[in-house]
């Protein structure tokens, strides 16, 4: 299910006090790209959803132009920005699911999520959305996770709607058994804090939800307790944020307009005040934001010094690890898991952070 070229580093297995790591297989210059790939599985944020923050139920893709999305954001409705031609947003192509009305960027998505899990997870109107048990279990994961998140129940709902739909179930376990997924660490730390004491009866509740929901025969190792502590865990331990913006995109567009000095000083300037306005309007809220599962991209360990990163080039799911300086072959390529300014801290804060 992942795509793109990786011939350019390769996944070593069962290295002392790793356990997996990615190394590079040639050597890569500062600023290429090693390798893009999609997620197994992909899920955007539920409170994310529920707060209007329009994406391809698919692939993220944010399906707002720039100028919509800072109307809603910063509640302006007369808000204009320049250059539309920047933000290539095209919602001509958007199609929905015909049962559910869930909306996709283009028909090739619809009919991918169709094919993977939504076959499953469809919501088709002879049953009351209110009722429907994705429905209920949505809700209870909105009043047990408050924003921000950092996972979500529907990314498990897909991890096992993508069993029960695969032509070969055992071939897709083997995907998600690639991930490590103990519940606890070395140091007896918890991988997700969903599996700390403090949330046993929540987690009681979710897995009671998914079950009745979605329980199958070929998966009940994954509906016993321990077996969904193991779902969480392995999110926990590999699960990486995935973040759109049409703005970004507009933002990136407007950078590389040929403009007068004075034409461009202004439009920075507005720029400038459109991002002042919505940081006052939504904080740090401004992405279409979900979380998925990565093939190559787990296996990427930790360095506060790393040598490459994460970025999201194409307004969607697609994921690109970038060399951040000169890389060797037979060099471990690592990225950081810190924000910048966490980056910053102690080497003790740092590793609470981590953990």
């Amino acid at each position: 299910m992942a795509a793109g070229d990786s011939s350019g580093v390769e996944v070593r297995l069962n290295l002392p006090n790793k356990g997996r790591a990615l190394f590079a297989s040639r050597d890569h210059a500062e600023g290429e790209s090693l390798f893009e790939e999609t997620p197994i599985v992909s899920a955007q944020f539920l409170w994310n959803k529920l707060y209007k923050y329009a994406a391809c139920d698919h692939c993220l893709r944010s399906l707002e132009t720039a100028q919509g999305m800072c109307r809603r954001l910063t509640n302006n409705p007369s808000l204009e920005l320049p250059h539309p031609e920047c933000c290539p947003v095209d919602d001509s192509a958007y199609v929905s699911c015909p049962h559910c009305q869930k909306v996709y960027c283009s028909a090739t998505c619809r009919d991918r999520a169709w094919s993977q899990y939504h076959m499953t997870l469809c919501r088709r109107a002879s049953v009351s959305d209110d009722d429907h048990p994705l429905a209920k279990l949505e809700e209870a994961w909105r009043n047990i996770h408050y924003p921000p998140e950092t996972c979500s129940i529907m990314l498990i709902a897909r991890m096992i709607a993508t069993v029960k739909q695969a032509k070969d179930p055992s071939s897709a376990l083997a995907a998600f058994s690639q991930f490590c997924h103990t519940t606890v660490n070395e140091e007896e730390e918890i991988a997700h804090k969903l599996l700390g004491e403090t949330f046993q009866s929540h987690l009681e509740l979710l897995r009671s939800l998914v079950t009745g929901a979605l329980y199958e025969e070929q998966l009940q190792q994954w509906f016993t307790p321990e077996g969904f502590k193991s779902l969480f865990a392995l999110i926990g331990t590999n699960g990486q944020g995935i973040g759109t913006s049409s703005l970004s995109v507009w933002v990136k567009g407007c950078d590389l307009l040929t403009l007068g000095d004075e034409e461009r000083e202004s439009l920075d300037t507005l720029i400038d005040r459109v991002y002042d306005d919505l940081d006052k309007a939504c904080g740090q809220f401004l992405n279409c934001e979900g979380s998925g599962l990565y093939s190559l991209q787990s296996a990427c360990n930790h360095s506060c010094d790393a040598n490459a990163e994460v970025t999201f080039p194409h307004n969607d799911f697609t994921l690109c690890v970038k060399a951040l300086r000169a890389i060797k072959q037979g060099e471990e390529v690592c990225i950081c898991y810190l924000s910048e300014c966490d980056v910053e801290r102690s080497r003790h804060s740092r590793q609470k952070i981590l953990k």
